[in-house]
């Protein structure tokens, strides 16, 4: 703030001046005491100045709708949304959220430190304040095949730009637990810079989470019970309730709340795809749906926005109060939380779900982040499942969760090879390095995806991003594969080795440079195709794949390594021996 700002700012606020804007015959949300109060709120060089009886030169006549502080996503990935940092800005802003808390760790696990200046740079400029946490894993693990790996010292200069606030999910909790030089190197230059380190604990017992704390690990968003979050909550760690869209614990966590311990409680979205952030919404969605469940309105709203702000340091941020940024809704109805409008800076970005600023769009994608995908060419024989015995190792996924089962199941066999069985419904899973052209091919068998033919595929594979395909047969597995090839990454669909949808992801085979318009339009037509394969609605097949992948969330799951127990932290067999496991097939 200059001091040109800040004298004409105490000037409005002393009355010796008009402020620049007025918004009069508001409900103001108190968000420190949880009321509604009245009274005009000038607004002078983009800030809040006062709250009384003011005049300016503008005047916004809110004409009796509740004016609360704008929302904030305390954690989200914006490559899960596929578009840039720019289109989704335009994607959130009518949303009500004018400040997200990115980790851009899945770019960064393609590109390394070109996708997270690409993150940077194109964030800047916009009615949407992206403060970016430096992802802390890449890879998440040494058990799959990253496209970079980043080092302290590879992190440690982003710290001097002025929106990097921290250190992003620390998912790799064996390199903290074991004192790992490298990662106390990472945490250290958080700590070093006074920024706050974001955790991963998902599946960590209570000792884990006490390690966790020690390192200086603040937050968590990984709790899937209500006992999960009240451990860390015991543990001074802030809980950040997912609402995405596979990960939608916010039901089974919300008991867990109550007007003692809500100050340490936020929402975030983490992963959520465009077409449902544009039919459900962003953190408002989390919101509305909190005060179904029973939430007062006013904490709810007090969750995804001073809370938020307060954890992550973001001063000025979150209330509707003197000194505190002008960010702000107007909102026709404090239970369902319909927004009217929305400001930024005390400028209307949004009115009635249509985003009102101007930005260009980038005409061109920096050339170091495309052309991305590395495969050999494939044969079936590169497919095949041998084992001995009939008894496998199954994945078995959860509908709506990133969790899996792990499943001892006896499985069809054409002598010592795995048939996939559509009425038993166990299918082929493939994970394809693409980075680096390694040839590596992690082959598992999964159930619950419920396909009557055909195969998925995509480069969107948490974290490493490598090429995860499933399907009902290797000829449509192959076609998905080499469909993927051709348009340099993305998602595809495929029945009868013919590709019947596709969405082409150039920008490190995760994003693309289209308008959300055309990546809506893409994903409506990829629906239309998961319904020609027998895929069923009851949750996200598409992101319910891509986390097949993810090494680091219980309890099974497939690397470009192998078959991988997250449980024990090593890769094991397809091919199961007796164990102390039972079968939850069914339950």
């Amino acid at each position: 703030m200059s001091t040109i700002n800040y004298t004409t700012q105490i000037e409005a606020a002393s009355k010796k001046i008009p402020a620049d804007i007025v918004i009069k015959n508001g409900k103001i949300i108190d968000i420190f005491n949880l009321e509604i109060i009245e009274g005009d709120v000038a607004i002078s060089g983009g800030m809040i100045v006062g709250i009384g009886d003011y005049n300016g030169h503008k005047i916004i006549d809110a004409k009796g709708r509740y004016i609360s502080p704008s929302f904030i996503d305390s954690h989200v990935h914006i490559e899960s949304s596929m578009v840039t940092p720019r289109e989704f800005s335009k994607l959130v802003i009518p949303h009500g959220v004018t400040t997200v808390i990115t980790d851009p760790h899945e770019i960064a696990n393609v590109a390394g430190v070109k996708g997270i200046q690409f993150m940077l740079d194109d964030s800047e400029g916009l009615p949407l304040d992206v403060m970016v946490m430096l992802p802390s894993s890449v890879p998440a693990t040494p058990f799959e095949s990253s496209g970079a790996v980043l080092n302290a010292k590879d992190l440690k200069s982003f710290y001097e730009h002025p929106r990097v606030i921290g250190l992003a999910e620390v998912m790799d909790f064996p390199s903290v637990r074991d004192c790992s030089p490298e990662m106390l190197g990472k945490l250290m230059d958080a700590s070093s810079q006074k920024a706050i380190i974001d955790g991963h604990a998902a599946g960590l017992d209570i000792t884990g989470l006490n390690i966790y704390r020690t390192a200086g690990i603040m937050t968590d968003h990984e709790s899937t019970t209500a006992t999960d979050a009240l451990e860390r909550l015991k543990r001074g760690m802030y809980v950040l309730i997912r609402e995405g869209s596979v990960a939608r614990d916010l039901k089974a966590l919300l008991p867990v709340v109550n007007e003692r311990n809500a100050r340490r409680c936020l929402f975030c979205t983490d992963d959520k795809h465009l077409d449902d952030i544009l039919v459900e919404g962003s953190v408002d969605y989390n919101i509305r749906l909190a005060i179904e469940e029973g939430l007062d309105p006013l904490l709810a709203i007090q969750m995804a926005s001073l809370n938020a702000a307060e954890c992550y340091g973001l001063k000025g941020k979150g209330a509707i109060a003197p000194g505190y940024e002008a960010d702000f809704l107007l909102l026709d109805d404090l239970k369902t939380v319909e927004i009217f409008q929305v400001y930024k800076n005390g400028e209307l970005v949004a009115e009635e779900g249509e985003y009102k600023n101007i930005l260009s769009q980038h005409d061109s994608i920096a050339e170091e982040l495309t052309g991305s995908v590395h495969i050999p060419p494939l044969a079936r024989e590169d497919l095949q499942i041998t084992m001995k015995k009939h008894l496998a190792n199954v994945i078995q996924i959860i509908p709506n969760s990133l969790t899996t089962n792990h499943l001892v199941e006896s499985v069809d066999m054409n002598g010592e090879t795995f048939i996939p069985s559509i009425e038993k419904d166990f299918l082929k899973l493939a994970v394809i390095e693409r980075h680096h052209d390694t040839g590596n091919i992690g082959l598992g068998i999964v159930n619950g995806f419920r396909l009557t033919g055909g195969a998925i595929a995509t480069t969107i594979a948490h974290d490493s991003h490598n090429l995860v395909v499933v399907g009902t047969n290797d000829d449509d597995m192959l076609q998905a594969i080499k469909e993927l090839k051709k348009l340099d990454g993305g998602i595809t669909v495929v029945r009868n080795k013919q590709t019947i949808a596709s969405l082409s992801l150039p920008i490190g085979g995760l994003m693309t440079n289209d308008s959300f318009h055309q990546v809506d339009k893409s994903l409506k037509g990829l629906d239309l195709a998961l319904q020609q394969i027998g895929a069923p609605n009851t949750f996200n097949p598409l992101l319910t794949l891509s986390f097949l992948t993810l090494p680091v969330i219980p309890k099974l799951k497939l690397t470009d390594k192998g078959l991988f127990n997250v449980e024990t932290f090593e890769h094991i067999t397809v091919e199961a021996f007796p164990m102390k496991i039972t079968s939850s097939l069914g339950n």
